[in-house]
C-alpha cells in the first residue's frame, strides 16, 4: 500500500481522490498550497497528486520548490488539472511533473495513472 499525498483547493476534489484510492492506498489530503512542501518532505509520500489552479501559490510553483529540494526532488508528482490543451500538459511537464491528468477524469483513469507512477 502506497503513500499519496493530494493536494488541491477543493474539497469536492480531494474528496473524489479520496474515495478513488483510498480502499488501495493510504490517502492523505492537504486542502491548498500553503506550507505544503514541509509536509511533503516530513510525510515522504510515495506519489503527491497537485492540482495547478488553487488561490495563493499555483500547483506549478510548488511543483518547481519540490524539485529544488533534494528532499522531495525524487519524489513522483501527478499533476491533475482543468487545464488540459497539450501546451497546458508540456508545460506541467517541463516543471517536472511525472504525469498529468485531466479533470474531469474518472476513478479508473486516477487509479491507472497513480499507478504508473508507482
Amino acid at each position: 500500500m502506497a503513500k499519496l499525498i493530494a493536494v488541491d483547493d477543493s474539497l469536492a476534489d480531494l474528496k473524489l481522490i479520496e474515495q478513488s484510492l483510498s480502499q488501495y492506498h493510504q490517502v492523505v489530503l492537504y486542502q491548498g498550497s500553503e506550507n505544503v512542501e514541509q509536509r511533503i518532505e516530513a510525510e515522504k509520500p510515495d506519489v503527491v497528486l497537485l492540482d495547478v489552479v488553487m488561490p495563493g501559490r499555483n500547483g506549478y510553483e510548488v511543483l518547481r520548490s519540490l524539485r529544488r529540494s533534494e528532499a522531495t526532488k525524487h519524489i513522483p508528482v501527478l499533476v491533475i488539472s482543468s487545464k488540459g490543451e497539450p501546451t497546458d500538459i508540456e508545460w506541467g511537464k517541463r516543471q517536472g511533473a511525472n504525469g498529468y491528468l485531466t479533470k474531469p477524469y474518472t476513478p479508473e483513469a486516477l487509479r491507472k495513472a497513480v499507478q504508473e507512477l508507482l
